[in-house]
């Protein structure tokens, strides 16, 4: 007897590429599931993260029920998002197209598809899907930066930056202004800065505002609070989905399903396959790759606060410009809310120099003084309206590996640990381009210069744009996933999310695994019943 399914597709995780999958597939006609392990996050929710860490942060095991989530390995400290829309909740809203060094790649050879010509039509389609226009505001941060990228003679690479946020008017609710009135209703950024902890206002593009409201509207299913902890196939065809309360621990129906979409973040999905590899051998032929070739985006965040103590650095999103200072570098200024006061604990003094353990100790001994510097500035107008973050990425080959084991970093459980990669140096931890260009910065609005801790005396790289683990190979030898992204030797699973992108983008990753998803639906047929 062939099994029974309860559902034609289960798509686990609802970030840019499930939400893509519930959309696209629900179109062609296959009945849809979408199963993410955090809460729907509504205005109210929001408007209680911005205020404080307590109700931001995704920690259930201490009580904690928000919709940031921060990862801390021996080689990396990763945030993201959790909750409907994935890590469109908490992310900047920036969407950028690689340059052409992201197809050079040697991780896309042998795959027989040019990359470049192929996904050209299906950004244009993830950006209006987004809703992407240049940021139309300009204020302090913006001049700063502009003066940061004169100063390093890349001034005509600085622009506003391509942002999925819908600016009309605010305080004003219009009909939906971007699906012909098929979306919910809109209302104008207020430009308060809060992008990084979700937006009350329904200005945001998130993901429940686009794909995933209009894949529901068609009759897709999408259940909070279902973690998947196991993936087994069946033997006649199809995959077995177990999955439970992450809140309360309860044990939720097994899901039977033709075809499965895994989309579950980096961290998520690849953790996942490992454990069905590994621990529970129900997919014992997937790849050697599995794990393997991790990369972020080479990225380092440095940050000024203002010495005036009533500079307002908030007017605006959270990134409103950006530049290149060399063709392998982009660095954007980030506002911060108030509930990001947390990083307060992470502003150590900017140091520089390229070998971790020097670069520590030299952090420590002038790390009173800072202190001491800190304290000095802070009345006034709170750290956050004050602060102005960098974020510098470069398009460097650096690697890490991830696999299941023990530590103290998993707190003694197995789970997943980081690894350095054959081969490869790490990402890394200190960029000598962000100090440069924090210092420009420090001087254009008079501030006060910092790296973070994590960085300069964990030697740990701090990143939101983790990409690779069961990347796209021509072969089970070459990667995890095949150019359509099903798994090699495991028909009917796919990966659509990050864990897929087998190369360095360079710059934030949203929009290219949009698109990436976007071609890889397009593949599907339609279902004829």
């Amino acid at each position: 007897m062939p099994p029974v399914f309860d559902t034609d597709v289960v798509i686990v995780g609802s970030g840019f590429g499930g939400s893509v999958a519930a959309l696209r597939l629900r179109e062609k006609g296959y009945r849809v599931v979408v199963l993410e392990q955090g809460r729907r996050i509504g205005p109210s929710e929001i408007a209680l993260a911005h205020q404080h860490w307590r109700h931001l942060f995704w920690m259930p095991g201490l009580g904690m029920k928000g919709f940031f989530v921060q990862r801390f390995f021996r080689h990396l400290t990763a945030v993201g998002g959790v909750g409907v829309g994935g890590g469109s909740l908490v992310y900047a809203a920036v969407l950028l197209e690689p340059g052409s060094g992201f197809y050079c790649d040697p991780a896309w050879k042998g795959t027989g598809v040019d990359w470049q010509a192929e996904l050209a039509p299906h950004y244009q389609t993830a950006a209006r899907m987004l809703g992407r226009t240049d940021c139309p505001s300009s204020h302090i941060q913006d001049e700063a930066l502009r003066q940061t990228a004169r100063a390093m003679g890349a001034e005509s690479s600085f622009a506003p930056a391509p942002l999925g946020i819908y600016f009309g008017q605010p305080r004003q609710r219009v009909a939906d202004p971007f699906f012909g009135g098929r979306g919910p209703e809109r209302e104008g950024c207020r430009l308060c800065g809060a992008c990084l902890a979700g937006c009350p206002h329904d200005a945001k593009n998130t993901l429940d505002r686009n794909y995933l409201y209009l894949a529901e509207a068609l009759g897709a299913s999408i259940k909070p609070l279902h973690r998947v902890d196991r993936l087994e196939p069946l033997s006649g065809g199809g995959f077995a989905l177990s999955s439970s309360d992450p809140l309360s621990g309860k044990r939720h129906p097994v899901l039977r399903a033709s075809k499965v979409v895994l989309a579950a973040g980096v961290l998520g999905t690849t953790a996942l396959l490992l454990r069905s590899r590994d621990q529970h051998e129900t997919l014992p032929a997937l790849s050697p790759c599995l794990g393997q070739n991790v990369r972020t985006n080479s990225e380092a965040i440095t940050g000024v606060l203002a010495r005036d103590r009533n500079t307002d650095l908030l007017h605006g999103p959270a990134i409103s410009s950006h530049f290149h200072p060399d063709q392998k570098t982009h660095i954007t200024q980030n506002r911060i809310p108030p509930s990001y006061g947390f990083m307060r604990a992470y502003a150590g003094p900017l140091t520089d120099g390229p070998q971790p353990f020097p670069r520590a100790l030299k952090t420590l001994a002038r790390l009173p003084l800072h202190a001491w510097q800190l304290l000095r500035l802070r009345p006034g107008l709170g750290w956050q309206q004050r602060t102005s973050l960098l974020t510098t990425m470069q398009q460097e080959d650096n690697r890490l590996s991830f696999a299941l084991g023990r530590s103290v970093w998993t707190g003694g459980r197995k789970a997943l640990v980081s690894q350095p990669a054959a081969g490869s140096a790490a990402p890394p931890s200190y960029l000598a381009t962000a100090n440069q260009a924090t210092r420009h910065f420090a001087r254009a609005i008079d501030g006060l210069a910092f790296n973070a801790l994590p960085e300069s005396v964990g030697n740990l790289s701090v990143t939101a744009h983790l990409l690779g683990g069961a990347a796209i190979g021509a072969c089970r030898g070459q990667g995890v996933v095949d150019a359509q992204h099903e798994v090699h030797g495991y028909s009917g699973l796919y990966v659509l999310d990050g864990a897929a992108v087998p190369a360095n983008v360079g710059v934030n990753p949203s929009l290219t695994i949009t698109a990436m998803a976007e071609r890889a639906m397009a593949l599907w047929p339609f279902v004829t019943r």
